[in-house]
């Protein structure tokens, strides 16, 4: 199963949107452990392996869920 990671930068008007291989935890550890530090970067690798780096002083928000991606049906 893949994860969706939507970022948010400030002054920026759109967010970036990874698809990772990680689990929820294993993102929101790695998010955790960049903003121990003011300098630090949050780092993520998505399912292609192109790797996007992000400097915690930038970050507006991280929105960790379930990617959508490949599913289909409808709801009612």
């Amino acid at each position: 199963m893949t994860v969706e990671v939507k970022i948010g930068v400030q002054q920026t008007a759109r967010e970036l949107v990874i698809e990772t291989d990680d689990t929820n935890e294993g993102v929101a550890a790695q998010v955790t452990e960049a903003l121990s530090s003011p300098d630090g970067v949050l780092t993520l690798k998505d399912t292609k392996g192109k790797v996007t780096v992000v400097p915690v002083a930038k970050l507006a928000y991280v929105e960790i869920g379930r990617s959508t991606t490949g599913q289909v049906g409808f709801r009612s």
